[in-house]
């Protein structure tokens, strides 16, 4: 198993739990476990609104929704069921409005409710709007400690999680793969790869192919501080744009009683750029802009990718679009935050890859693509991985 972030854990995890006596090892390069997207998300638990219905982010969202309720309430881990809305602000967002509506019915979003104006401020008193869904299961969790939990129950299974360990090749040994790790390589029957924002690098390592090619998204985020705070009950969000993977600067309750605005989603320029100066890797700025897939998704989408890099050097920009929703959250309300660095994958055509994408085959599955909501869908990925694996196999 290579990859300490949540699915690579909630697929150790279901190993160790379906086949006894297994020898499970995680792998993963940071000296930490979740020290990437994992640890840098916003934390809500997705009820399911936005995912094509018969999809596998709509299917294994839908499951992971709820198992990961029921292990939070039986591992006494923070799950806060505080709701959500998505707002339409004008009238030209109302035919997105209405095809999101149908798309949560279909993928089953329990509770949903279509408020009007004076709907959304019994729900929310300070957000503006002219229409919203309510997504009263929409919650919030702390996935570091979900994955936390995850490595734990692998290690009192008898299973191993390395930290500070990278993985610097995998070769293929009379039937068997070799795993190259610093000191003696590890002997393994099978070999998942939940590597995240390194997926395709790993994926050439193993198979020769890094298709599709991760481009990667810095998203920031500003912190609403003092009173203002208390301006939003749980979540507001916009009608997101389909043609894009995200959801939009929006506002977002934390478990801690926080409240931040973000993220926007600009394109990163190292893959870890967590900083307030994010900085630059050569390594990563090449295997962007060699992608032939990148400059074919610039040349559709570079107006928008401005406005996201303006938003990004300006806080009265970024806010301006956030305003739209709750109004009176001012400049001076709101400070810098933290920041997140999102794996997109990108085709060689530019198509931004949208579904999970998990391929299995020789001895390695691999998990090319999975952006949100797979910390909501952790769980129940895990099942749809360990399903392909032939039973005795290791991992």
């Amino acid at each position: 198993m290579v990859g300490g972030g949540i699915v690579g854990l909630a697929v150790a995890r279901e190993l160790t739990r379906r086949y006894d006596g297994l020898r499970v090892v995680v792998l993963e390069k940071e000296p930490r476990l979740a020290a990437h997207q994992t640890g840098h998300n916003s934390g809500v638990v997705h009820a399911g609104i936005y995912y094509r219905p018969g999809s596998l982010k709509a299917r294994l969202c839908a499951l992971g929704r709820d198992l990961l309720r029921d292990y939070c309430e039986e591992h006494a881990l923070p799950y806060v069921e505080c709701g959500k809305l998505v707002v339409a602000v004008s009238e030209a967002e109302r035919g997105r409005f209405d095809a999101l509506e149908r798309t949560a019915r279909d993928n089953g979003v329990p509770g949903l409710v279509r408020l009007d104006a004076t709907g959304i401020r019994d729900v929310e008193p300070h957000a503006a709007g002219i229409a919203a869904l309510h997504s009263p299961r929409t919650a919030i969790t702390d996935y570091t400690a979900v994955a936390e939990a995850f490595a734990r129950e692998v290690t009192a299974a008898g299973g191993e999680v390395r930290l500070g360990t990278l993985v610097s090749g995998v070769a293929r040994r009379g039937g068997r793969l070799e795993v190259r790790v610093p000191g003696e390589p590890l002997v393994a029957d099978h070999v998942v790869l939940c590597a995240g924002l390194e997926a395709d690098r790993l994926g050439r390592i193993v198979d020769g192919h890094d298709e599709p090619r991760i481009v990667p998204f810095r998203g920031e985020y500003l912190a609403v501080r003092g009173p203002r705070r208390e301006l939003v009950r749980g979540m507001v969000y916009p009608v997101p744009d389909p043609r894009y993977p995200f959801l939009g600067v929006h506002f977002t309750r934390r478990v801690d009683g926080s409240l931040e605005v973000g993220p926007n989603a600009v394109l990163a320029l190292r893959r870890d750029g967590y900083g307030v100066v994010p900085g630059l890797r050569l390594a990563d700025v090449r295997s962007t802009v060699t992608w032939p897939g990148f400059w074919r998704m610039a040349r559709t989408h570079w107006r928008t990718g401005a406005v996201e890099a303006w938003g990004s050097l300006s806080k009265q920009a970024y806010l301006r679009v956030a305003r739209r929703y709750v109004p009176e959250i001012q400049v001076a309300d709101v400070v810098r935050a933290g920041a997140g660095v999102r794996a997109q994958a990108v085709e060689r055509d530019g198509t931004l890859v949208d579904d999970f994408r998990i391929v299995t085959g020789d001895g390695v599955t691999s998990v090319r693509n999975a952006p949100s909501p797979a910390a909501t869908s952790s769980l129940a990925i895990a099942r749809h991985v360990v399903d392909g694996i032939p039973v005795g196999g290791r991992a």
